[in-house]
């Protein structure tokens, strides 16, 4: 990776400028920004292939707790759009459609920023009684739009791939349900497979999604120190069935507003965590079951030999077919370039495990693997390499979690007091834990005082799964009232 200057940036010191590269044409070549439309971008065929895997995990989580797949036009009616007051908020960041060739339409349609206000007014319709009830529904790899005033590859842009899902029930209790489910199909994806650690919060009253009641939110820590939000869950409560009608006939033959809940992984975060978080000096890092390619092999050919290359190649051929059929994504990189440069490619875009193979190897009957978490190179015999490679898969991802882990927990501090949080954020990258005064929205002037007085920490929100006990002399970090919650503090992207 090098910058304008053609040096290498280096991730600890320099981590925006480091991402870029990563992601440009000088790393891994995951997108394309020349396309000509700001804040849109291509994505490369590197990119889309991690994508696709990932939003296979979550079709595959959400049709286990029975979410049937739908599918909704990308551009919604202005009036729907406006129809539920607060979730109207959104009409500054939204991009309109205002003409059909040379004829201005009679009303505007908006690019989809979210999919409440188009699935909703359906969802009105399909419900009619408690036996239609819970409808689970889900979009799967559709893009959003948003007027992003500031964008980059897979953290922030106007237009980005999108999952959502769609639930209405019959009590609260089943929301209540729900929004724990959605956590744990986080865990099971985005912790479990993908190796990415994060928070669970609930957050602060007056941070809440637009129109929900509630809104819930998995956050992790990039290396420059910031939070960034990877999932969100909302109780929507009433609100929207209001707006949209959403009701049933329940046993007792009366008509009620069902309760709502949805749920957003951010695929396009996901994928741009696990970069910031996994990666290295040397470019990606990639859990195995995500790697498009998971194994590359190299066969290390002579001119001046060309009967032994002909060997290596037949065996390097013959080693991909045989792990193919084992279910392994494999490579032979037969192109004509150096091995030096074959390595530091494949290096830069992650594929966990390498095998070379040269006429040396061929004598001894072996090859030489490595994992690109390790520096270690082993020597393999061939007749081993099946049973060897489970065990460097492994270990790839067991070196990814723990190094997140650590490096998660070495990123949360705590502090009693603003003067404290101030010292702290200094030198400190990511969450600050703090007592505070209160989660309602009677907490929103010492929110925003925090914020001014550390140049944009943010009040992240407390966590979900579990009440974290406070001293009785615990008081607000900001306002110095009794404390009654604790809450996370950081930065956000």
């Amino acid at each position: 990776m090098t910058d304008k200057k053609g040096s290498k940036a280096n991730k600890q010191d320099n981590f925006s400028e480091w991402y870029s590269q990563i992601c440009g044409e000088t790393g891994a070549k995951l997108v394309d920004l020349r396309y000509d439309v700001q804040g849109f971008i291509v994505h490369r065929p590197w990119s889309m292939r991690v994508l696709r895997k990932i939003y296979s995990f979550f079709e595959e989580e959400v049709e286990k707790d029975n979410h049937e797949p739908m599918l909704f036009p990308t551009v919604i009616p202005e009036e729907h759009l406006l129809k539920e007051k607060e979730h109207a908020g959104f009409t500054p960041e939204v991009f309109w459609v205002e003409y059909a060739g040379d004829k201005k339409l009679e009303k505007r349609l908006a690019l989809r920023p979210t999919g409440e206000t188009q699935i909703y007014p359906l969802y009105s319709l399909w419900i009619r009684s408690y036996n239609d009830l819970p409808l689970k529904g889900y979009q799967s790899r559709i893009t959003t739009f948003r007027n992003e005033m500031t964008t980059r590859p897979f953290l922030r842009g106007r237009e980005f791939m999108f999952f959502e899902t769609h639930d209405v029930f019959e009590t609260h209790d089943e929301a209540v349900s729900q929004i724990k489910k959605d956590l744990i199909m986080m865990k099971n994806t985005i912790r479990d497979k993908l190796k990415i650690p994060f928070l669970f919060f609930q957050r602060p009253k007056w941070d809440v999604f637009k129109g929900a009641d509630e809104t819930f939110t998995s956050d992790s820590i990039l290396p420059d120190g910031k939070r960034i939000q990877v999932s969100s869950t909302h109780d929507l409560g009433h609100n929207f069935a209001k707006a949209f009608n959403v009701q049933f006939v329940g046993k007792d033959g009366k008509r009620s507003y069902a309760f709502q809940t949805c749920f957003g992984p951010g695929i396009w975060r996901i994928f741009g965590t696990m970069i910031a978080i996994h990666g290295d000096d040397q470019g990606l890092m990639l859990p195995f079951c995500v790697a498009p390619v998971q194994v590359v092999i190299i066969p290390i050919t002579f001119v001046k030999d060309p009967e032994a290359s002909k060997k290596v190649l037949e065996l390097s051929k013959k080693l991909e077919s045989e792990l193919k059929n084992l279910n392994y994504s494999v490579l032979v990189d037969l192109t004509n370039k150096t091995p030096g440069f074959k390595f530091n490619e494949w290096e830069m875009k992650g594929v966990p495990i390498r095998i070379e193979i040269g006429p040396r190897d061929l004598e001894q009957n072996q090859v030489t693997v490595s994992a690109r978490t390790s520096k270690e190179k082993l020597a393999v015999k061939i007749n081993e390499l099946k049973n060897k490679l489970p065990e460097l898969a492994e270990q790839n991802d067991k070196v990814l979690e723990e190094t997140a882990i650590k490096y998660f927990k070495d990123n949360i501090k705590n502090a009693k007091t603003l003067d404290e949080v101030k010292s702290i954020i200094k030198d400190h990258r990511g969450f600050v834990r703090i007592p505070f005064c209160s989660v309602m929205l009677d907490g929103k002037k010492c929110a925003e005082k925090l914020k001014t007085e550390t140049n944009g920490v943010d009040v992240c929100g407390f966590l979900f799964e579990k009440e974290e006990k406070l001293a009785s002399s615990d008081t607000c970090a900001v306002c110095g009232k009794k404390a009654t919650k604790i809450v996370y503090a950081a930065k956000s992207v």
